[in-house]
């Protein structure tokens, strides 16, 4: 019989939380990873993404062609120049959970937010949060802290209709954060692609797109596009689509105006669409995969009624947009072929190198599949965990992000093994240095055994939406070696899985590098030289300094706590695609006198005692 247990369960123990409440314990649930703006999916930039839909669904429904946006020392101002929050309604629709206009199809029919949680949420994390409406020479000002009203104002104005919020994330929520304004230029670029014609101002400067997404491919691939960008927009659907000679393809989609970085069935739906369109086109049949390596392509719908995965809106769950969207992309680029004679015969040739090329991986696969068995012995195993991306979990667990650690040999992966998470932590142990993929041709990484079976574990050997991690780690030492094994790494991704790393899913896991303990203490763990020093300074003369070496170094008692609740992880993100090409063959083309140069400007001598 098992023990009793000491803790009392009656009606005493049953709490039921005011929203407030229930936003700031829980706040995961409504603006996703929490994060210190190292990430561009960190919460901080949630925040500014909530209050800027507003400010877009107005333009949407033809009200203000201008938003402002300024970042100051950890202050975040937005202001919009709609109509403004009905201000006898301000502070409702501000703090009051499920309360706003957007439940009103006629108000507002294409909207990005429709639960009225968003400024809400905002309004709950925010150490200090102002809202002031102004509307027909009126306004209504309310001040709030950590979501608790504090005063209220009200009176005449000679200022535009439209909204201004100021707030400050609360910092005992984001601890340590700053905000990376590269990450936040990014995200005004595609609310400027995605609203033609609306001026959008960050820290003073101007974003404007004419052409939506046409210029968003165009600036993405840049010289390396084989013809014009195909386009088409319409009051509901608008999409763009190119092929350069890039291997994998690369896709941006789009709901609301909201991105949905994991693509969902209005992507699909796409994609159908297109290989619709040049099948008829062409009168040939050909496979998904041999038009799609190469292609870039975009698509942004409107809809009344989206329905997302989860608040942060990275998937569309609608199934009804399926038939209009495939419809819809078909017809278009089958009129603007047959309209455009030049473009269609360089698109064709495309696709039919495309078709030899599959034929050859075919050839090589499998050759492949018939060599495994004997090799599968010869080369590290997948140490898989038990779920997947997808999978659903047992009610008595906590659903948790899954991720592959891509370790540097047997040490590194025995210390990951006995401490790692079983029901979502995998390990992949690499045998020594990868090939270096920059240059080689797509049947390369299947005559490779090592790149094969990496690509097999990952499930993305026949499409990038099969992966079955969250997360691809890379878990090497903080040595010259492990830091090469990491860029063949990155180069292997980027040369032909580059929507993983688009997507967000490529990490770098950080682990200390140095601890620093005085006899019978609590060792205190540092990640740079710095935090090394500092520690040393505060524990004394008869501080002991260790450096870890390597990951095989830091024993696993160690090393559970730097990949559990705790872990540091560095996303791998790039600006866009077209840097792509040119940053590879700098840093892992054949050696050239200019990456020599910038290798003797850059270099540090480290000396550790």
């Amino acid at each position: 019989m098992p023990e009793e247990s000491s803790v009392v369960y009656d009606g005493s123990t049953i709490k039921t939380l005011s929203h407030l409440e229930h936003i700031r314990l829980r706040p995961g649930m409504y603006i996703g990873r929490m994060g210190d703006g190292s990430h561009p999916d960190d919460g901080i930039y949630i925040l500014i993404k909530e209050i800027i839909d507003n400010s877009i669904d107005e333009f949407i429904m033809g009200f203000g062609k201008r938003v402002e946006l300024t970042v100051e020392q950890g202050a975040v101002a937005i202001r919009d120049y709609g109509r403004g929050i009905p201000l006898d309604k301000l502070v409702e629709c501000v703090s009051v959970m499920n309360t706003g206009g957007k439940y009103n199809d006629e108000v507002f029919k294409f909207s990005i937010g429709l639960n009225g949680v968003g400024t809400k949420a905002v309004n709950a994390l925010s150490e200090s949060f102002l809202v002031r409406s102004t509307r027909d020479g009126k306004y209504h000002e309310a001040r709030f802290e950590r979501g608790v009203l504090q005063e209220e104002s009200r009176g005449e104005s000679a200022e535009r209709n439209g909204t201004f919020v100021r707030f400050v994330p609360d910092a005992t929520l984001f601890q340590n954060y700053a905000f990376r304004l590269e990450y936040i230029e990014k995200r005004i670029w595609m609310y400027a692609y995605l609203n033609s014609g609306l001026a959008l101002y960050f820290n003073g400067q101007r974003y404007l797109s004419a052409n939506g997404l046409k210029d968003l491919l165009e600036a993405e691939t840049g010289e390396e596009r084989l013809y014009n960008v195909i386009a088409y927009r319409s009051k509901t659907i608008e999409f763009a689509l190119t092929h350069s000679d890039n291997y994998g393809e690369t896709s941006f989609s789009f709901v609301n105006g909201q991105y949905t970085n994991d693509g969902g069935t209005h992507l699909s739906a796409f994609k159908e669409g297109v290989l619709k369109g040049i099948n008829e086109f062409s009168g040939k049949n050909y496979k998904a995969d041999e038009i799609r390596d190469g292609m870039v392509g975009a698509i942004a719908i409107k809809i009344k009624d989206p329905v997302f995965e989860s608040q942060t809106k990275n998937k569309l769950g609608n199934t009804d947009v399926r038939g209009p969207v495939v419809a819809a992309v078909r017809d278009a680029i089958v009129d603007f072929l047959h309209k455009n004679r030049e473009v269609a015969d360089v698109l064709l040739d495309k696709v039919a190198r495309n078709e030899q090329m599959h034929r050859q991986i075919q050839e090589v696969k499998k050759k492949s599949r018939e060599s495994s068995q004997k090799t599968r012995l010869r080369i590290p195993k997948l140490k898989d965990c038990k779920f997947h991306v997808g999978d659903r979990w047992p009610k008595n667990l906590e659903k948790r992000d899954t991720m592959i650690f891509l370790t540097e040999g047997d040490s590194a992966a025995g210390s990951l093994e006995v401490c790692r998470d079983v029901n979502c932590q995998a390990i992949f142990a690499l045998r020594g240095k990868p090939m270096n993929c920059y240059g080689e041709k797509r049947d390369k990484i299947y005559q490779n055994e090592e790149l094969l079976f990496l690509m097999q574990a990952l499930g993305i050997e026949d499409d990038i939406e099969n992966l079955r991690y969250d997360k691809v780690v890379l878990a090497t030492d903080a040595d010259v070696d492990g830091l090469h094994i990491r860029n063949l790494l990155i180069t292997y991704f980027l040369s032909f899985f580059e929507q993983l790393v688009l997507s967000g899913h490529l990490y770098v896991l950080e682990t200390p590098l140095f601890r620093v303990q005085k006899p019978k203490e609590k060792p205190v763990y540092c990640y740079s030289e710095l935090e090394r020093d500092r520690a040393a300074e505060k524990l004394g003369k008869r501080a002991e300094i260790t450096r870890f070496k390597g990951l095989g170094e830091i024993s696993p008692k160690e090393f559970g706590q730097f990949i559990g609740e705790e872990i540091k992880l560095q996303p791998v993100t790039l600006e866009n695609m077209r840097n792509i090409p040119e940053l590879l063959g700098f840093f892992m083309g054949s050696n050239t006198p200019k990456r020599r140069e910038y290798i003797m400007n850059n270099l540090e001598v480290h000396k550790y005692e």
